[in-house]
Parts: C-alpha cells; structure tokens; sequence
C-alpha cells in the first residue's frame, strides 16, 4: 500500500483534478499521460 508523501502527492493530483471537473479515473490518467509526453517534448 502507498503511503506516506506519494500518497499526499496523488491525494493533491486527485484533488486537482476532482475540482476541476474530471471524476472519472481513467480520464485522470488520460489527462496525466498527456501533460507527462508534453513536458518530455520540452
């Protein structure tokens, strides 16, 4: 099980993403994907 600071860091992602309208897991993790392989074409 996670725990500890990852756990407060994906608490905080899902948090941010809840309030921003997006409740679904798999979009969150859609989401997340593209920011990750934008940031890698920085």
């Amino acid at each position: 099980m996670i725990t500890g600071e990852i756990r407060s860091r994906i608490d905080r992602i899902w948090d941010t993403m809840w309030s921003g309208g997006i409740s679904n897991p798999l979009s969150v993790i859609e989401q997340l994907t593209y920011l990750l392989f934008i940031k890698g074409l920085d």
